[in-house]
């Protein structure tokens, strides 16, 4: 009998023990998530979307505007030093891109910053409602997510003495183009209707042919304008396929009318 006693007592200290630690681990999860967009560190801020974070501070400023600029700016901030830290990481481990994989991007980082100028000055003009200070603000902090994207590639390959492929590297002028299907002296094969299907349902056709419509509804000279500027972001540097659909959402975003429906979601 008083064996059985001992156990029960035994199994009431570790069962109630283990219920304290599982019961505090939930009150922890609920205070993060509850947690006051000023008092959440970083991890957590990321561990949320940015149109979550944002409407968190929206919801506690007097004003809306304000609220989502101060939102903008810390999540930004975050994004930012998660970047850094994933720089500073490859290049101690020797798995970062080389000096010259990194001017290649600070080009690609210009001629876009080219481009979003451009095409915000015009989507302004073009634009029935004046836009608000928050457009270029979104455009700041979506136009992050290229240089983690670089960054990012880099992570998973194995350290190498020789120079890797960058994924946003200048292609050279020696470089021939791809040949057409068929011989000199006969039109490409067309497409069949099956690959013409696949084709228009590839994510980046589909943006491509969005941002041409986009530019389609510009004046002439501001459509030529946009084109070649875009053109100078994509079309000097090889870059992935994923890094490609990103610069086509991003571009639709800036040119697309407020009254329009998004063409995608925010990018994070």
């Amino acid at each position: 009998m008083r064996y059985v006693a001992t156990l029960l007592a035994v199994l009431l200290v570790f069962g109630g023990s283990a219920l304290a630690q599982t019961q505090a681990q939930k009150n922890a999860g609920q205070q993060a998530a509850k947690a006051g967009p000023e008092s959440m560190t970083c991890r957590q801020i990321l561990a949320i979307s940015s149109s979550e974070y944002i409407a968190r501070y929206t919801a506690i400023d007097d004003s809306n505007a304000d609220g989502q600029l101060r939102g903008i700016k810390r999540y930004g901030a975050c994004y930012d030093a998660r970047t850094d830290a994933l720089a500073a990481s490859l290049g101690r481990s020797g798995k970062g891109p080389l000096m010259g994989a990194r001017g290649d991007f600070r080009d690609f980082e210009a001629a876009l910053k080219d481009f979003t100028t451009k095409a915000l000055a015009i989507a302004q003009t073009n634009s029935q409602v004046p836009l608000e200070i928050r457009k270029g603000a979104y455009a700041d902090l979506y136009e992050k997510q290229f240089r983690y994207m670089f960054y990012q590639e880099y992570e998973t390959r194995p350290v190498k003495t020789t120079k890797p492929a960058a994924p946003a590297t200048k292609t050279s002028s020696a470089t021939a183009p791809t040949p057409p299907t068929g011989t000199p002296h006969t039109a490409p094969t067309p497409a069949t209707p099956q690959e013409q299907a696949r084709s228009n349902a590839d994510p980046v056709t589909m943006a491509k042919n969005r941002f041409g419509k986009l530019l389609e509804s510009l004046p002439d000279d501001k459509m030529h304008e946009l084109h070649e500027a875009f053109g100078n972001v994509i079309g000097p540097f090889q870059i992935s396929e994923a890094t490609r659909l990103a610069a086509y959402r991003y571009a639709i975003f800036i040119l697309e009318p407020p009254s329009d429906t998004p063409f995608s979601p925010p990018p994070f």
